[in-house]
């Protein structure tokens, strides 16, 4: 998750739990939609075809059907196979989300593709800056309309951003633009002047689409009158939600929702952005139920794609449906890497994890070879940054190589952990666990379900090095890591993943004096001034000025890795599966063009893509 401008760390679980928080809650926006329980290690994958799910409540007769080889159906999101938000489609309500269907219904001003490094103007047709990064000029597109026929203007852009400062901690995104916007005047029908409280580089870049994080702009006529945390903007007789995009959601209940494609004019194919409206006629949002028998749709044809599964179930659908493809088409990992790179986190407010000696030999237990071998049947990655390995982060990867050669983050060596614990006085006792000032080194892990075959493996490989560890999925979990209440925890990093690699290190910042309003996360509880003050200057330094930033990149790396603050363990992956019998053209690695997740806010890129299998 997670303040946007600092970029969001978490998983979709999240998503609500810290509804009041909102530099943590909007944060948390882009986890993970609650999964049904993951298999554990080597826990047998779907065998074969059996009889699938009973279907969802039929379409009311008045709409009319669609094509199956028009149709794109999903199963992705909910609560216990049904869906518990069907009535809200505004994405700032109480409890809303982006993912589960809205986020093609608010057309963004920009979107971004940080597998393709490269930038669409939407809405905006161009922006500007001043040359002190105080004000920022966006000119918005002309003949663009809302689909009650009103017109789209500067006054809309104007009227979110000015609504957002003062709504607050009360939305999603409040808390990011209040700390960041002084106002927003809109001079024209096609010119909106944003006035920053400090410099502010990077917030046309957080307002755009990418991944889970960007500003869904809404239509004044429609919100200006009313209470943002509980409109649903949902009244299909009245033809809400009002949109831009080429979308009208005909029929939505717990059990499906339903999106056509509009029977007018899309806007986008006369500005020339796009060559013609898509041709998925209908969208279909299922909601998500045991892994298994999502997996068995798949394999029956019955679902074109879906949340990503685990490593045995994909493998195992992949051979049973040769039309089934991923990322990476049959071939490991089976699938693309996420903006999500896992650690292992450990407290470091607590003793002894306060101790970067206790960090750094934890680390060297861990074999992440074997890990993923025995865990993920070989198919991942381990990481050796917090940063995922996107086009526009490689040259700082590339920039501190002699310095993971000199601090390897990724080394299996007991022998070099034990010297650690040794020269901090711990001891081996009489049962093999290390002891100091009769307290045993222990390490209990706790995560949730998405964690399940890698958490016990790293619990028992930290258990044969001398650590009392466990791991164990409480269903408070989200609730104390967002409060900094757990000795340990195996969790991910939603932050950089383009430009340059300033909201991933903003992440492990304890203060901030460059971003007013106080800051608002730091999973790892960890703490050094000199690195809070390096980033500080990083925040108000234009990406463009590369060498400026690459020598603060430098300088805040050699603070962080002698520290390990926490534990990078693997690149997370997206094992998203891709039916071909009805649909092609899906993203992968020979077309890398975004990322797969239909549930980000770039899914309306893969729209635009997709052709009819038949």
């Amino acid at each position: 998750m997670d303040n946007p401008l600092t970029q969001r760390t978490s998983r979709r679980a999240f998503l609500g739990r810290l509804v009041g928080v909102a530099g943590v809650s909007a944060l948390l926006a882009a986890c993970r939609a609650p999964r049904a329980p993951t298999p554990a290690p080597g826990q047998t994958p779907v065998a074969a075809v059996t009889p699938t799910v009973p279907g969802p409540t039929p379409i009311p007769g008045q709409i009319p059907a669609k094509p199956r080889n028009r149709t794109l159906i999903l199963r992705w999101g909910g609560q216990e196979g049904r869906h518990v938000d069907w009535e809200l489609w505004n994405g700032y309500a109480i409890g809303a989300n982006h993912q589960n269907g809205l986020g093609i219904l608010y057309e963004p001003l920009a979107y971004y593709s940080a597998f393709a490094d490269k930038w669409y103007p939407w809405l905006a047709e161009d922006w500007q800056y001043s040359g002190d990064f105080k004000e920022l000029t966006i000119k918005t597109r002309s003949g663009i309309t809302w689909s009650d026929g009103k017109p789209f203007t500067a006054h809309d852009v104007a009227f979110t951003l000015n609504s957002l400062r003062d709504l607050g901690t009360k939305v999603r995104w409040g808390v990011d633009v209040q700390q960041f916007v002084q106002e927003a005047v809109a001079e024209s029908d096609t010119l909106v002047r944003v006035k920053f409280k400090v410099p502010a580089p990077r917030f046309f870049y957080f307002m755009t689409y990418k991944f889970d994080i960007g500003v869904y702009i809404v239509p004044k006529h429609i919100y200006e009158n009313q209470d943002w945390t509980t409109f649903t903007a949902f009244d299909p007789e009245r033809g809400w939600p009002v949109t831009t995009s080429p979308w009208r959601v005909v029929f939505s209940s717990p059990e499906q929702k339903v999106i056509d494609l509009r029977d007018d004019e899309w806007w986008a194919v006369r500005a020339g952005l796009v060559k013609a409206k898509p041709r998925v006629q209908r969208v279909v949002y299922l909601p998500f139920t045991l892994e298994e028998q999502v997996a068995q749709q798949i394999i029956a044809n019955e679902v074109d794609c879906s949340l990503d599964l685990r490593p045995l179930t994909m493998k195992t659908v992949l051979q049973q449906n040769p039309k089934v493809i991923t990322h990476t088409y049959k071939d490991p990992p089976y699938g693309y890497e996420d903006w999500w790179p896992t650690s292992l986190y450990v407290n470091c407010e607590r003793a002894p994890y306060n101790d970067k000696d206790v960090r750094w030999a934890l680390s060297y237990f861990i074999d992440r070879k074997t890990l993923i071998e025995v865990a993920l049947g070989g198919a991942g990655e381990p990481t050796e940054l917090p940063l995922p390995h996107y086009t526009g982060l490689l040259p700082f990867f590339d920039a501190v190589r002699d310095l993971l050669q000199q601090y390897p983050t990724n080394e299996f060596n007991p022998q070099k952990g034990n010297q650690l614990l040794e020269g901090k006085g711990w001891r081996k006792n009489a049962e093999g666990f290390w002891e100091k000032d009769g307290k045993v080194l222990e390490v209990p892990i706790e995560s949730f379900a998405v964690m399940a075959d890698i958490g016990p493996v790293i619990a028992e490989m930290l258990r044969r090095q001398g650590v009392r560890s466990s791991y164990a999925m409480p269903p408070d979990f989200f609730d104390r890591f967002g409060k900094g209440d757990y000795n340990a925890s195996l969790f991910g990093h939603g932050g950089s993943i383009g430009l340059d690699p300033y909201f991933t290190l903003r992440l492990y910042q304890s203060v901030t004096e460059a971003v007013p309003g106080g800051h608002q996360v730091n999973f790892s509880r960890w703490k050094n001034s000199q690195f809070d003050k390096i980033v500080d200057e990083m925040a108000v330094t234009p990406p463009e000025q590369r060498d400026k930033i690459m020598d603060q990149w430098r300088r805040a790396m050699e603070i962080w890795l002698p520290e390990l603050p926490d534990i990078p363990i693997q690149k997370w992956f997206h094992r998203i599966p891709m039916n071909t019998t009805y649909w092609q053209n899906w993203p992968t690695r020979d077309n890398p063009y975004v990322n797969g997740a239909f549930w980000h806010l770039t899914f309306q890129l893969i729209l635009n893509e997709l052709e009819p299998t038949q």
